[in-house]
């Protein structure tokens, strides 16, 4: 007889004289083996069911935490969307204000009569208002002016405030204040670009 087939041999005789002899057993020894018994059901019990019960529970956690933020974030945009609905209904507002400040083709004259008109009022000379090539913009056209006058630098200072507070958009680009003439004094020869707007219908049009 070799090893290998007298160890499952030798085995099955302990443990069926063992069983055999449970009966006559000590009440420790018998608690002592139901305990070894109760632990050896406990880790197959974890084993075989405990643990992947354990790993849907991750799982579950898992996907509730995601879902989680998923409803903090909705919450989140649900809170601010009165919010960003008044913002956008504000530069709508905005928008449709700028609109109106920006003249239509029969008003640029009255535009250069008001400029005219603030540049005689601070006592100014003007050398000339020249209308230049207009550029086509998506929802405007942009109307360049050339304008060249003469005064104290005060008056000019003043000239140039007025123009910033007219109710038509305009804007003042490329300013250069130099000396009028060695003859002049104290003059001097201010020269800007305007720019003003007019609206274009046609750049809105599907």
């Amino acid at each position: 007889m070799n090893l290998s087939t007298s160890l499952p041999r030798l085995a099955e005789l302990e443990f069926a004289t063992l069983y055999r002899n449970a009966a006559n057993w000590s009440l420790p020894r018998k608690a002592l083996l139901g305990g070894g018994l109760i632990c050896v059901l406990l880790v197959l019990a974890d084993v075989f069911y405990l643990s992947t019960s354990r790993e849907k529970l991750h799982q579950q956690e898992a996907q509730e935490a995601v879902l989680l933020q998923q409803f903090a974030l909705k919450s989140t945009l649900a809170g601010n969307l009165e919010a960003y609905t008044l913002q956008i209904q504000g530069m709508q507002e905005a928008f449709a204000k700028l609109l109106q400040q920006l003249p239509t083709d029969t008003e640029v004259p009255g535009l250069l009569e008001d400029i005219t008109r603030l540049g005689m009022a601070n006592g100014l000379a003007f050398e000339g208002i020249k209308l230049l090539d207009e550029r086509v913009q998506p929802l405007y056209v942009e109307l360049p002016l050339q304008i060249g006058v003469t005064g104290a630098y005060h008056d000019l200072a003043t000239f140039i405030s007025a123009l910033a507070g007219l109710p038509r958009v305009i804007t003042l680009h490329d300013l250069a204040i130099r000396p009028a003439n060695p003859q002049a004094g104290r003059l001097l020869r201010l020269e800007l670009l305007a720019k003003t707007y007019r609206y274009n219908e046609q750049g809105l049009l599907p």
